[in-house]
């Protein structure tokens, strides 16, 4: 298993970003597919997730990025994509994807995003 995070930079406020996440060594339109990030000095938080495609591919976020980041994938490309929105300052942060397999927590090397005019 193993997931490649990309697509991150720095961007001003109000831009868009839209970060992918790799999959590998595993479908994952089977899994639950995770995004969450960690500002510096702070804990990682989760951000969004979207459950298997048998269950739907429903989506769920995190309050601050409701209406703003969209979470998707490309079964065809095994990538989930985190679009990102009307970007803020305290979207700064390493962005990870994550998903669990046998009760293994599998992450990402993260993609660094940087929101400052």
């Amino acid at each position: 298993v193993q997931l490649v995070e990309s697509g991150g930079g720095l961007v001003q406020p109000g831009m868009s970003l839209t970060l992918s996440c790799e999959a590998s060594g595993f479908d994952s339109s089977t899994r639950v597919m995770s995004w969450y990030r960690q500002a510096p000095g702070e804990a990682r938080d989760w951000v969004a997730v979207i459950s298997p495609r048998s269950a739907g591919a429903n989506t769920l976020y995190t309050d601050s990025v409701k209406d703003r980041f969209t979470i998707s994938r490309d079964n065809a490309k095994n990538t989930v994509y985190l679009q990102m929105k009307n970007l803020k300052p305290e979207d700064t942060a390493i962005y990870y994807c994550r998903t669990v397999q046998n009760n293994i927590v599998y992450w990402g090397q993260g993609t660094q995003v940087t929101v400052s005019s």
